[in-house]
């Protein structure tokens, strides 16, 4: 029988996450497997308000003005600071409306252009 946790302890559960992602928290973007981290977008303190039904919707918009590397974004994380102690993994990243937990209007970034996030939530697994 799988765990079920209840809308109470899943809010709690992400509400803890905001708070180990601290005062100067990141979400990079990248390729495939974070091979190549292709933007490195500065969050909000704190990166997101109170969460809510099970999903963490964090503070928008967001932008890095200078993208690190070229590439197809594919795949982000969120990190304490640049350089810093991953707190979630695996993030997906599609086109807005594409249903990802990073949503961007282009997966295609080049060096230098301006990366702007407009969608980023988790849900908590049942």
């Amino acid at each position: 029988m799988a765990v079920t946790y209840t809308t109470a302890v899943k809010n709690a559960r992400l509400n803890a996450v905001t708070t180990a992602i601290g005062t100067t928290g990141v979400l990079e973007i990248g390729t495939s497997a974070m091979g190549t981290v292709l933007a490195t977008i500065p969050l909000a303190n704190p990166a997101a308000p109170a969460a809510a039904s099970g999903v963490l919707t964090f503070t928008m918009p967001r932008s890095d003005t200078s993208a690190d590397a070229t590439g197809t974004a594919a795949a982000a994380r969120i990190r304490t600071a640049t350089g810093g102690t991953d707190i979630v993994t695996g993030l997906t990243v599609t086109l807005t409306g594409g249903g990802g937990d990073i949503q961007l209007d282009s997966l295609s970034i080049t060096s230098g252009q301006t990366v702007t996030l407009n969608t980023a939530t988790i849900t908590h697994a049942a």
